[in-house]
């Protein structure tokens, strides 16, 4: 997942706004409890997600793969003050770590937390979105994107991580490795899409950013 040397690595990061107190503590809580927290954002790139997020200045953001809430935290950083952040993930036994941070946060009412399907979630959501970001399952990446393009303002953005998955995207699919097959077929949709234009950052294990025309 990390491409830089590591003493590269920690020259980006020492070079970067620090975690708020807050984001610290998940991140510690995260390492701790989860079985696989390297799928947390971390500091690098939840300083990137919150970067991108001010600049855009959303007041609809969605996203989907919540997993403990850090992206979400650095996400709703950006919000318009009347913005709301929509956040899915399938796996219910998160819900106690992630409510407890959105509500330390003060995010009660700016970050909507769903548990559940995302494929059946989303088409229940009324709103339009100036971000999203995907960062679930691989294997529906695609079909997350055929879900949420429609409902991107033009203008509006989706993000998708992990798009370079280990370098494995560069290598032979191995037998029954349908994660990596569907990150490059969906890395291929997108570049195929002339509703968009993307460009594909190296930042950790690779964030496609999408600006739907």
């Amino acid at each position: 997942m990390n491409f830089l040397d590591p003493r590269l690595d920690a020259y980006v990061c020492d070079h970067s706004k620090p975690e708020n107190e807050l984001l610290q503590r998940l991140n510690r809580e995260t390492y701790s409890r989860m079985l696989m927290p390297r799928m947390l954002s971390g500091h690098l790139q939840g300083r990137v997600l919150s970067m991108i997020s001010h600049m855009i200045r959303p007041k609809r953001i969605l996203e989907i793969g919540t997993f403990t809430g850090y992206s979400a935290l650095c996400l709703a950083e950006g919000l318009t003050p009347d913005g709301i952040l929509h956040t899915i993930d399938i796996n219910e036994e998160l819900e106690t770590i992630v409510r407890k941070y959105i509500n330390e946060a003060g995010l009660s009412k700016k970050v909507l937390f769903h548990i559940g399907n995302a494929m059946d979630i989303i088409p229940s959501l009324q709103d339009s979105f100036d971000l999203v970001f995907i960062d679930a399952d691989k294997e529906n990446y695609s079909n997350y994107y055929d879900l949420v393009i429609d409902r991107v303002r033009p203008g509006g953005f989706i993000m998708a991580d992990n798009v370079l998955w280990s370098g494995k995207v560069i290598e032979e699919p191995k037998v029954g490795d349908e994660d990596t097959r569907s990150i490059i077929a969906f890395n291929d949709k997108v570049m195929k899409d002339d509703r968009v234009e993307n460009v594909l950052f190296p930042i950790r294990d690779g964030i496609m950013i999408m600006r739907k025309k």
